[in-house]
């Protein structure tokens, strides 16, 4: 008995010494620079993805082409003589870079980093609150790749490395929103005040109450994505915003906004990396005059803060003092023009007024809100403010006038997030507004404009907000070549890159599509 218990102990010692050899050699052998998904702070992540949903550090390509050069002419905010900005004149092969380089980048950035840090904080209580963020910013994401394109690539897209899918499918866009509405209402009612803050959020890190401005943000992206259905499924959108009335932004100070740094190309705004950085394509750009033309015809305090018209000798990155930023200065391009004295030759072009003589003589963005460090509003009070009131104009919820008003006061005094410069006055927005009282009988098109005028630079949901509504009531481009003559496209064409890579997911989803991959035909959401 005594010799079977020294046994037992001789191999008690030996286990418990190739035990402590073994954890030795393990910690021995692992890198310490190294990183787990264990041992990584997903914090981190949800920082990059805030910082990628306003362009990705290609560059900001995408910003560039698809967003400036293409949505933004489409809606009539900028224009252009070059053929770089194909929207002003809906230009460009279907293999052109421009219409695809949204869908190609966005989902190699946001959607790739979202879906990762949807992954890993899933079920794991000390990210209770990251979980559900990311899932609102996972779905915001995806509702602007939806709405560039129709059907895309979700349930299994950004799966690669978690699951191996490499070719996703294409969903249908119906199929999309339904789960993106979902998505948001279950993430919103699951934000805790008593559980984690993340560390990493760039939008509301700094408020006091971070998780109660999460959930007015999530309440406000659950109103934009039920308000894009309200021409196929108005029901739908009407109770949605019933359960959300009440609960979403209440002022300014719940605007979402990215600041960004000069770490090119990490921080930098991306529309200033895209355009304002990149010769002759800064050069080349300029507002329309149809925006001018608003902001003008209405005395809009806005206007100085908006445009500028640069010295006659700037270049390219130059040091743009010297221009002007009075309204009487200020003339917008038209659109649908070329550089040539042909009939759409912007030389022949009779206005009024005419031709100025010199492309440098048109506005441009302000350097108030056109720099390297110019924050990027991502959602706002103000456009949750016109969304309520055009809801409340179709459905009676609440009071169309009460929501116009602060939607209008709300995006003129937004812009002092740009700095002492960008200031407007609490009585510089009323005396427009008294200018410009509220009229039931014109509700959805006053509504609708105003909020066109408050989403300059955020171009896809300008361009979304109009293929929903048909405001502002603006005249389309008639030009030879033009891949959509006399209408504002409705949609972008495919990457033709995931063409020739996810041949057969790519064609599945043209031959379901009424009209095929064309810049005519309409997404399930914009019916006709």
């Amino acid at each position: 008995m005594k010799l079977q218990t020294k046994y037992i102990l001789a191999s008690a010692v030996i286990l418990t010494t190739l035990a402590s050899c073994k954890k030795d050699l393990i910690k021995t052998n692992t890198d310490p620079n190294s990183v787990s998904v264990d041992a990584f702070n997903p914090n981190n992540i949800l920082t990059a993805t805030q910082l990628y949903y306003t362009g990705s550090t290609d560059n900001a390509i995408e910003v560039e082409e698809t967003e400036i050069q293409g949505a933004g002419c489409m809606i009539q905010h900028w224009a252009s003589t070059s053929p770089y900005y194909f929207g002003d004149k809906y230009l460009g092969a279907p293999t052109s870079g421009g219409w695809g380089s949204f869908f190609d980048h966005t989902y190699t950035s946001t959607i790739k980093n979202a879906v990762d840090l949807y992954t890993i904080t899933a079920g794991k209580p000390q990210y209770k609150n990251l979980h559900q963020i990311a899932r609102i910013i996972k779905a915001m994401a995806f509702e602007r790749i939806t709405d560039v394109y129709g059907d895309v690539p979700y349930f299994q897209a950004g799966q690669a490395y978690n699951k191996g899918i490499y070719f996703p499918k294409y969903d249908k866009q119906k199929d999309i929103y339904a789960d993106l509405l979902k998505e948001v209402e279950q993430a919103t009612d699951s934000l805790d005040a008593n559980a984690d803050k993340p560390t990493g959020d760039l939008f509301y890190s700094g408020a006091d109450d971070q998780i109660g401005a999460w959930k007015r943000f999530g309440n406000t992206l659950l109103l934009r994505m039920a308000m894009r259905l309200t021409k196929v499924e108005p029901e739908t959108a009407k109770a949605y915003v019933t359960r959300v009335a009440g609960k979403t932004m209440q002022s300014n100070s719940d605007n979402a906004i990215v600041a960004h740094g000069t770490n090119d190309p990490l921080t930098i705004n991306r529309i200033y990396r895209g355009i304002g950085e990149d010769g002759d394509i800064q050069l080349s750009g300029q507002i329309s005059k149809t925006f001018i033309d608003f902001l003008k015809d209405n005395s809009d305090p806005r206007l100085p803060v908006l445009s500028y018209v640069y010295p006659p000798d700037f270049s390219a990155g130059g040091d743009p003092t010297g221009g002007s930023a009075d309204p009487a200065d200020q003339n917008g391009l038209p659109n649908g023009y070329d550089a040539g004295n042909t009939p759409h030759g912007i030389l022949s072009y009779l206005g009024p007024p005419a031709y100025l003589g010199n492309i440098n003589l048109y506005s441009r963005p302000s350097p108030i809100i056109f720099n390297a460090t110019a924050p990027t509003l991502v959602l706002t009070y103000a456009e949750s403010e016109f969304l309520l009131a055009d809801a409340a104009k179709r459905w009676g919820i609440g009071n169309a006038e009460e929501h116009y008003n602060n939607g209008v006061h709300a995006a003129i005094t937004q812009l002092a997030a740009f700095g002492d410069a960008g200031v407007i006055s609490d009585d510089d927005a009323t005396t427009y507004l008294e200018a410009h009282p509220y009229d039931d009988a014109n509700g959805l098109e006053m509504i609708n404009t105003q909020f066109w005028a408050c989403t300059f630079f955020n171009e896809y949901e300008a361009w979304a907000n109009y293929r929903r509504t048909g405001y502002p009531a603006l005249k389309p481009v008639t030009y030879t070549g033009s891949q959509s003559p006399g209408a504002i496209p409705r949609r972008m064409y495919y990457s033709s890159v995931d063409k020739q890579v996810n041949t057969a997911n790519y064609n599945a989803a043209v031959a379901g599509m009424t009209g095929g991959d064309k810049i005519t035909s309409r997404m399930y959401w914009d019916a006709q």
